[in-house]
Parts: C-alpha cells; structure tokens; sequence
C-alpha cells in the first residue's frame, strides 16, 4: 500500500499538476485482514466491471480520511489494492471501466487510478486549480 503525499503546494497558474507529489510506501503484505489494519467505516460508493469492484468512503473515526479500493467481485473479494487520502477528503463517487478506476472526492477532486498500477494515480481535475 501507498500513500500519495503533497509534498508542495500547485504553482495557481499552472494548475493541480505544478506541484510536487511523491508516493510513499505505507503497508507491503501477501495477505491481511483488512479490518484489522484500516478502519474503512463508510462506503459511500461502489461500481463493478469485469469481474472487479471498486468501493470508495473515508474512515470517520480517523477524521473523515478518504479511501479508494479495488477488489475481486466474487465471494473471496480479494483485495487487489488500496489508496488512502493524506487528509481529510473522503470519496464520494466511483467509476470503473477497462483501464481507470476514477474517484471524486467531496472536494471535487478527480483522481484517475490506473487499475493494473495505481501508483500512476493523476489528478484530471481540481477545482481549486481551474484548467485555462
């Protein structure tokens, strides 16, 4: 597992993408029980396709953390991986298709994970950093 860090703030001319991010290993397993190591309290979205589910939520009792899932759609639902927000921001929407699973958060921000390697997480959309 890991977690995508803000490491500094967007240039406002340039947009979401002007500032610098980095991904830092969290968690690295075989296998786990998920409830016994992140509180996922709240879905509030999910979507299947082909075979694999895509829930998204925050843990509420950890300051409404967002978190984004993709799992097996069958009786194991082994999770396949898991991205979780630095901050307060949960997800409220999920979509799924072939290639991306996308998640919008209560903020507006769109993030587009790659399904096959969400490490290459983008930022499509931001409204606090409009596009020109």
């Amino acid at each position: 597992m890991m977690h995508l860090v803000h490491v500094s703030p967007p240039d406002r001319r340039n947009g979401p993408r002007a500032g610098r991010w980095q991904w830092q290993e969290i968690l690295r397993a075989t296998a786990w029980s998920t409830p016994a190591w992140v509180d996922i309290d709240t879905t509030h979205a999910s979507c299947t396709h082909a075979g694999t589910l895509a829930l998204a939520g925050e843990s509420t009792d950890h300051g409404s953390i967002g978190w984004v899932a993709l799992t097996q759609d069958n009786d194991e639902s082994a999770l396949r991986w898991l991205a979780v927000c630095q901050t307060s921001n949960p997800f409220h929407e999920v979509t799924l298709d072939d290639h991306l699973v996308t998640a919008t958060s209560t903020s507006g921000r769109i993030w587009a994970f790659p399904r096959e390697a969400p490490q290459q997480v983008k930022i499509i959309e931001d409204p606090a950093y409009p596009h020109r």
